[in-house]
């Protein structure tokens, strides 16, 4: 997947990010509520009574449909702790819902030989 330039007041397309990521997180490194990297969030349509920052807002538009906290952490190109506090602000003020990870069904055996070994043929053909 081919990176968009990074643009804007906070970006800079040969240095990168010109923001700290614990000033983005105003130096939170725990965030509010339990979010897993495979936890969907999704925006709600309700803003936050107040401005949060440009990068709540930039989080907030990327949450139009369904999206995995890593998703997003790599799309607004921050560690997935600073995502996650990120998100624990929009879902305080109720601008996101979350939903955790389906877990896959499982058969009798969760540990299906002839499934390990398709997938391991797979990746001897890739490789």
């Amino acid at each position: 997947m081919r990176r968009q330039p990074l643009e804007g007041p906070w970006l800079d397309g040969e240095a990168g990010r010109l923001v700290r990521p614990y000033t983005v997180s105003n130096g939170r490194t725990k965030p509010s509520a339990q979010f897993d990297l495979l936890t969907l969030v999704m925006a709600t349509g309700d803003r936050p009574h107040s401005y949060l920052g440009p990068d709540h807002t930039h989080v907030l538009k990327l949450c139009g449909g369904p999206v995995s906290v890593a998703e997003l952490a790599a799309q607004i190109a921050q560690p997935a702790v600073v995502t996650k506090v990120l998100l624990s602000d929009l879902a305080a003020c109720g601008a996101i819902i979350s939903r955790a990870p389906v877990p896959a069904p499982r058969g009798d055996d969760p540990t299906d030989r002839d499934l390990l070994e398709a997938v391991l043929d797979g990746l001897r053909r890739r490789l």
